[in-house]
């Protein structure tokens, strides 16, 4: 009984795909370059499973925001009880909304380790420039979208942030005021900055994503997927058990990674429906406290802070000194700390690919970075009024530029282990 089921769905399937398939014939073949025929590494670890998480929690992020501008109202006035309806009296409401914003955290985690593992492996290195720097465009715009998306509650910190991070357009030399008021649509934030940020959060920006999105998954398909060992898989012998003209040290992508995607992705969710249920705001980390107060220009929160994805960037900001009155050093600061990932692909002069095959100096160089970035998000975070507390940034700032300016220097004259001819096994 259980054969003739089996044999009847198959079937069922093959006729559902025969019939897309002489309406749709460029669909197929697309399925099996991207999918089945994709040959990617036999020896991914535990690391290549995030790029896979920021896909799913990309698509948490569209369906959840849909089901939110059911009820949200873009207006100074309307939109912190819009989401206090949403909390209280929507069904389930307070689940999407927690789904939406615990979802933003998430996202900003596994782009990080996504990006940490791209600089442990390599995988910026020629022939993958373009997709690291489509990557790395996905990431500022992904980091305009949830400033903006930060602003839509109209909470007393939605509305100070707002106006600080904006009013640093205003450090511009001649046209910086006038910038300023044109972003807001005001002197102040308000129902003109508000309708402009829900516009680009909901529509303009999620577009934009999309498209980079599959601009860098296409881009990565053309050159194929780096691997822990940095050795070009398309280089080496060519025959499996699935083709005699793909890699040898190639597995096609579907089943076998989809598979072991779909684990880690259950984990994932495991983790992330954890934190929803039972710390949503995971103590003002994900939400702060001064954010569940509605909006008064008139009152400012003790300390303006940002999400904490973003603290590393306004730690720099907030650390580096006025010169001569002008307030634009701390500012090309933030934006140079940024404009700096994009060069990376360029600045590593090192022979070999992957730090596992790299020496003592650049594991030091690499673990300098990670500190100085985790470290000034903490003081991002903080209140910004111990004066050591700044001369600490100003160190780890000068130690984070420090390992993309000497880049170039200890990468090549670090020492180097042997590169394997093909790659290693699983484990």
């Amino acid at each position: 009984m259980s054969n003739k089921i089996t044999q009847l769905a198959c079937a069922t399937a093959n006729g559902v795909m025969d019939w897309v398939n002489a309406r749709a014939p460029g669909m197929m073949p697309a399925y099996r370059k991207h999918m089945t025929e994709y040959y990617a590494p036999k020896n991914f670890n535990i690391w290549y499973i995030f790029g896979v998480l920021s896909l799913v929690v990309l698509v948490n992020q569209i369906v959840t925001g849909i089901f939110l501008t059911m009820h949200f109202k873009p207006s100074a006035a309307e939109a912190f009880d819009s989401v206090e309806y949403i909390m209280r009296d929507v069904d389930w409401g307070w689940l999407i909304r927690y789904m939406h914003s615990t979802g933003a955290s998430m996202f900003f985690i596994v782009i990080y380790l996504h990006m940490f593992r791209g600089m442990m492996y390599g995988s910026y290195r020629k022939p993958r420039e373009l997709v690291w720097l489509l990557g790395m465009v996905i990431y500022l715009v992904l980091m305009a979208e949830a400033f903006m998306g930060y602003v839509l509650p109209w909470g007393q910190m939605s509305y100070w942030g707002a106006k600080v991070i904006i009013s640093l357009f205003g450090a511009i030399p001649v046209v910086g005021t006038g910038l300023t008021e044109w972003i807001m649509g005001d002197f102040n934030p308000g129902d003109a900055t508000l309708n402009r940020f829900f516009a680009l959060h909901v529509v303009a920006l999620p577009l934009v994503l999309l498209l980079l999105v599959v601009l860098h998954i296409f881009a990565l398909h053309e050159v194929g997927s780096n691997n822990p060992d940095g050795v070009e898989i398309k280089k080496g012998p060519k025959g499996n058990r699935w083709s005699p003209t793909a890699p040898a040290d190639g597995i096609p992508f579907h089943p076998y990674y989809t598979v072991k995607d779909l684990f880690y992705v259950a984990c994932f969710l495991g983790i992330s429906a954890f934190v929803i249920f039972f710390a949503p705001t995971f103590d003002g980390w994900f939400l702060e406290h001064d954010n569940f107060t509605a909006a008064n220009q008139l009152v400012t929160p003790a300390h303006i802070k940002p999400v904490w994805y973003f603290t590393p960037y306004y730690a720099m900001l907030r650390v580096i000194p006025s010169f001569f009155g002008i307030k634009l050093w701390g500012v090309l600061v933030m934006f140079g700390a940024i404009v700096c990932l994009f060069l990376v692909p360029w600045l590593d002069k090192s022979p070999v690919k992957s730090y596992r095959y790299r020496g003592w100096l650049s594991w030091t160089m690499l673990a300098i970075f990670v500190v100085s970035f985790c470290w000034l998000a903490k003081i991002g975070a903080g209140p910004g009024t111990d004066p050591v507390e700044a001369i600490i940034g100003r160190v780890l700032t000068f130690l984070y530029f420090a390992f993309f300016i000497t880049m170039p220097v200890w990468t090549k004259i670090d020492k180097t282990k042997p590169v394997p001819e093909r790659v290693t096994t699983h484990d």
